[in-house]
């Protein structure tokens, strides 16, 4: 702010033009032109130098009034982008408040770790039969960045202020475990929950021998076995035009697989969600598992929440083959296809989405996912982002990439400890073979793309013996340096999942 008030004179002069209705320029700062707004008398701008990002507030009011800022005259005044000024647009300007799209629209999750990239999202599904969800981070996500699931909801909400965007945009309390962290993300107004079921589902069941199934299934209450094995054995359902056929033996499997986890849901929609004197996309997590979600199992899941009445939005199962962070499909593309089709059947039959995690870079299977999606589907990316980001510093701060690359290399197996992937990193050409022109090859390298997909934490928190940031604080003032550069790479990274997705 002190920086500011050394240009008070330049202020002024951009304050005063925004009080003469028009839009000011600016030779050492930059001008969000789309952010321009005036309601109740107050007119607001947004504008970027290099301290940072700052409201301009010109005129007289509630909005005036109630903004937090330095004041320069009686009716101007220079506001930073803080949490309580967030909820000051949050208040008075309905488009910056996250919304549920429900069971019809398409979403995307976009999963911003740097706070930097929902400009960028927004341009590229502006006119798109898509609506982002630029909020969305895990608990785990937000604790390797020393982030808060606030950070995440105020950098979203300026983004949208910033680029005059009205369409509507999403929050997700994403692969949210615990019911303090439930109630703690919709106190916050997060429009869509992920409810990640993983602890509730046993992670051996389908390595039981017959007879271990059976003893493990006996020791279920009497009410429970009867209900079914009355409702499920020996059952075929129809689900538009697909056969799903039961023995007791897969009922057993699913019984054991998912009862657990159909009362934890339960649960959590009749306290919270059903609840909620707002609408809430409800998602249902049963992916991040080690076994593969049959198509039978998905019905049973489904299916059995409807008896219970627990209408969800949208549901991820756990797909065959490998969803790894940041780098495409790995699998049977045709096995693939077949079983998604049967998966887009079941969820159209429910009246939810189909829920695709680990969603960036799969461009294999794009298409497969589009033509049986017919364009209603929830997708989640987050990584890709950060990966273009990292594309951004090898392109324009070498010497910073080179570190990073050193570091992540060395911190590699401590990442191992939150993300399964795979990368060969014998594969990956030694840094002093590369020169600086081609540093930003390796972000088209699978097993490159995953050494920094996983260590964003561990990079963006390292920091010395004194205590300083080894690389966050120089990565950050890069990107911002480099704002145009970043959209730009967005915009064509991830219009390409967008395109292929047929959305």
């Amino acid at each position: 702010m002190a920086h500011l008030l050394d240009q008070k004179e330049h202020l002024l002069k951009m304050m005063n033009d925004l009080e003469n209705g028009k839009v000011p320029t600016s030779s050492s700062a930059k001008i969000y032109e789309q952010s321009y707004t005036e309601q109740d008398g107050t007119k607001l701008l947004m504008v970027h130098d290099q301290e940072g990002k700052w409201l301009l507030a010109v005129g007289e009011g509630v909005i005036f009034n109630d903004l937090e800022g330095t004041t320069l005259t009686n009716d101007k005044k220079v506001c930073p982008l803080s949490h309580e000024n967030r909820l000051v647009l949050n208040h008075y300007f309905d488009y910056t408040v996250p919304r549920a799209f429900g069971t019809k629209t398409a979403t995307m999750g976009l999963g911003d770790r740097l706070g930097l990239a929902s400009p960028g999202h927004i341009e590229t599904v502006r006119n798109r039969a898509v609506k982002p969800i630029l909020a969305q981070q895990s608990i785990r996500e937000l604790t390797l960045l020393n982030r808060t699931m606030k950070d995440m909801l105020d950098a979203a909400s300026f983004a949208v202020f910033q680029e005059g965007y009205k369409d509507g945009f999403g929050a997700d309390g994403d692969h949210i475990k615990e019911e303090k962290d439930i109630e703690y993300a919709l106190s916050l107004g997060v429009s869509m929950l992920t409810l990640d079921c993983s602890d509730h589902i046993p992670k051996q069941i389908e390595s039981l021998s017959p007879q271990e199934l059976v003893e493990q299934f006996n020791q279920l209450d009497e009410e429970t076995k009867a209900y079914f094995k009355n409702e499920y054995v020996n059952k075929t359902f129809s689900v538009n035009g697909l056969s799903i056929q039961f023995d007791e033996t897969n009922v057993m499997k699913n019984v054991l697989q998912y009862a657990k986890s159909l009362n934890f849901i339960a649960h959590v929609f009749d306290t919270y969600i059903s609840e909620s004197p707002r609408p809430i996309d409800f998602e249902i997590s049963i992916d991040e598992t080690e076994t593969i979600t049959s198509p039978q199992a998905h019905f049973f899941v489904a299916n059995e929440l409807q008896r219970r009445g627990v209408s969800v939005t949208s549901l991820a199962p756990r797909f065959c083959g490998e969803f790894q962070k940041g780098i495409d499909y790995i699998g049977d593309i045709d096995q693939f296809e077949h079983e998604l089709r049967e998966h887009a059947l079941i969820a159209e039959f429910f009246g939810y989405k189909l829920s695709i995690h680990s969603g960036s870079d799969k461009f294999k299977v794009f298409p497969i996912i589009a033509k049986y999606t017919k364009g209603v589907l929830h997708i989640k990316t987050a990584g890709t982002n950060w990966l273009e980001a990292v594309r951004v510093i090898a392109n324009t701060n070498p010497s910073l990439y080179r570190r990073m690359h050193t570091y992540a290399l060395q911190h590699f197996e401590e990442a191992l400890a939150y993300y399964h992937v795979t990368p060969d990193l014998d594969s990956v050409i030694p840094l002093d073979q590369v020169e600086d022109e081609k540093l930003a090859d390796y972000m088209n390298d699978d097993a490159a793309r995953q050494l920094f997909h996983v260590t964003y934490g561990i990079l963006l928190t390292a920091k010395d013996e004194n205590g300083e940031f080894l690389f966050k604080d120089e990565f950050f003032a890069t990107l911002n340096q480099q704002e145009d550069v970043y959209r730009e790479a967005l915009v064509k990274h991830i219009g390409k999942h967008v395109d292929l997705l047929g959305l």
